[in-house]
């Protein structure tokens, strides 16, 4: 039992360490809008309209946390009844985390480092996760729970992406000649792919489940039982004139072919 509960909570905590760095970082940045800090280069385009930050921080945040319990497997077989409900908010969350993603890219001025390949990276993710729901939503009207997780997979993985791009950011840091555009694009752009390749391994390596009986082949009959099948006609005759099978093969044969003849009947009973 221990083992069970550990390794059902052993996914949710390691997808909210991941999202801990972006989570704290949104919420300081949050607390630094709504109190109205001092303009410094790195806030002003965001406290010049504070809405579009406000609605992806709280947005993205509550998609991550809530969501790392949705697709823990054995958390959601547990408690299905609450896996619907808390569906029915992750969703619409996930849904203004993605338009205010995409809210932000057009909006806000670009930062130091973004080029107008990281401009493109943030349209083609953005976008992805908003279809990514969009899907997830049409396969569990279909009832297809099976297309539904894979797609939700995929969405989460997208918005996981600020917690890997901390760590694809480390070696910005540590080598001065990378801490240019194209350096922030390929780390902004390997955070996101990173959790797509790891949600697709996790998507393929579940088998579906087989139909009963499936992949079984069909039982042959037994040899013995297709003989004397073929020599009941033979068995019937003999025993009209007299002569009987063992008594071990007269129960088959009397399945197979039943004796309607009077002398067969009357042979059958002198022999028992």
């Amino acid at each position: 039992m221990k083992t069970t509960l550990s390794s059902s909570w052993l996914a949710p905590a390691l997808l909210i360490a991941l999202c801990v760095v972006p989570v704290v970082g949104g919420a300081v940045r949050l607390a630094t809008v709504e109190m109205g800090a001092e303009v410094i280069p790195g806030n002003d385009r965001f406290l010049a309209a504070p809405l579009p930050v406000t609605v992806h921080i709280l947005s993205v945040s509550v998609f991550c946390i809530l969501g790392t319990f949705q697709v823990s497997g054995p958390i959601r077989r547990r408690n299905p009844a609450w896996h619907r409900r808390a569906g029915r908010v992750l969703v619409p969350f996930g849904i203004a985390a993605a338009l205010s993603g995409l809210w932000l890219t057009f909006v806000y001025p670009p930062g130091d480092l973004d080029g107008p390949a990281l401009f493109v990276l943030r349209l083609f993710f953005g976008s992805a996760m908003t279809v990514f729901l969009g899907l997830s939503l049409a396969a569990i009207r279909r009832h297809n729970i099976a297309a539904h997780r894979a797609w939700m997979v995929r969405a989460f993985a997208v918005a996981l992406g600020a917690g890997t791009q901390v760590l694809t950011h480390i070696p910005l840091s540590l080598l001065p000649d990378l801490h240019n555009e194209a350096g922030r694009a390929v780390a902004m752009g390997a955070g996101w792919i990173i959790n797509l390749a790891v949600a697709e391994w996790i998507i393929r390596r579940r088998k579906p489940v087989r139909p009963i009986g499936a992949g079984i082949p069909a039982r042959r009959p037994a040899r013995s039982s297709t003989i004397f099948r073929r020599l009941a006609p033979w068995s019937r005759a003999l025993t009209q004139v007299g002569f009987l099978l063992p008594v071990s093969h007269r129960r088959t044969t009397a399945e197979t072919t039943p004796l309607t003849s009077p002398n067969a009947i009357k042979g059958i009973r002198r022999s028992r």
